[in-house]
């Protein structure tokens, strides 16, 4: 596929960016991976941010599917202490529906004098770790997972708990290179995808949302997640994934899933039943 200088947004004014192709998820040709946008809104709202402010948790809800269009991003101030912040930013589609929101909460940094002693690499590095492919996408066409390198150090599609590395082909803005931030958040809405346990073809797993808390800005363009996924009979998972570097772990993602048969029909609520 030729990517050209594609990259998966395009910045048409102070608050509006477009989509491309390169943003589609494996649910539905229209919408998007919740990734992309993720990382777009929490990449925005970092900026807004003065030093030594650092962004250390994003939690992000997914109100409704992300459509591949024209989105307009709108943010506040939710709270602005000396030595916390937390910014919110909403994102709407074309016809000013809210599609996704999300909250970044920031830590003034500080120095302090104390043995960080950081946890171990206990897991297979990007160079130890094998190239493979989505399963539930097609290849030939621009989408989410061509747009997006991926490796397997431990694991494998279908058992529930892996160690992937994700890495972006294309920018995230055109003309930008990623924050740290926006890295992690382009991959870490992947931790259900990589680990799951059910047939694509029979079932749906999406998340509603989104919380990653990093204790440490990512270094390099890999990130790492040892993801796995539980589930339970009655239509709800949790994906819970650790996040890494290429030096050690870096934080946490964690995801509530939405899981369906295909074809099912949604729960009647107790006042549908009355």
């Amino acid at each position: 596929i030729d990517m050209a200088d594609d990259p998966f947004f395009r910045q048409l004014d102070e608050e509006r960016f477009q989509a491309t192709q390169w943003t589609r998820g494996p649910w539905h040709p229209a919408h998007q991976h919740a990734g992309p946008p993720s990382a777009l809104v929490a990449g925005r709202l970092a900026e807004a941010l003065d030093a030594p402010f650092r962004v250390v948790r994003v939690a992000v809800e997914l109100t409704r599917p992300v459509p591949i269009g024209a989105l307009r991003l709108a943010h506040a101030t939710r709270r602005d202490g000396r030595s916390v912040k937390a910014l919110a930013g909403m994102l709407y589609d074309e016809a000013n529906k809210l599609v996704l929101s999300a909250e970044v909460l920031a830590i003034a940094e500080a120095a302090v004098r104390v043995d960080p002693q950081p946890p171990p690499m206990d897991e297979p590095t990007p160079e130890q770790s094998e190239p493979v492919d989505f399963p539930f996408f097609v290849k030939s066409e621009p989408c989410y997972a061509n747009a997006m390198e991926l490796r397997f150090g431990r694991g494998a599609f279908g058992v529930g708990d892996v160690m992937g590395w994700m890495r972006a082909r294309i920018p995230l803005l055109e003309d930008r290179v990623p924050s740290p931030l926006e890295r992690v958040m382009l991959a870490a809405d992947s931790g259900n995808g990589i680990s799951q346990r059910l047939d694509i073809r029979k079932f749906t797993f999406l998340n509603a949302d989104l919380t990653v808390t990093l204790q440490r800005p990512a270094e390099g363009d890999w990130v790492g997640m040892a993801a796995r996924t539980d589930l339970d009979t009655r239509g709800i998972g949790v994906a819970d994934t650790r996040l890494y570097d290429a030096q050690g772990p870096i934080g946490r993602g964690i995801q509530t899933l939405l899981v369906r048969e295909r074809g099912q029909s949604p729960p009647r609520t107790n006042s549908e039943r009355r």
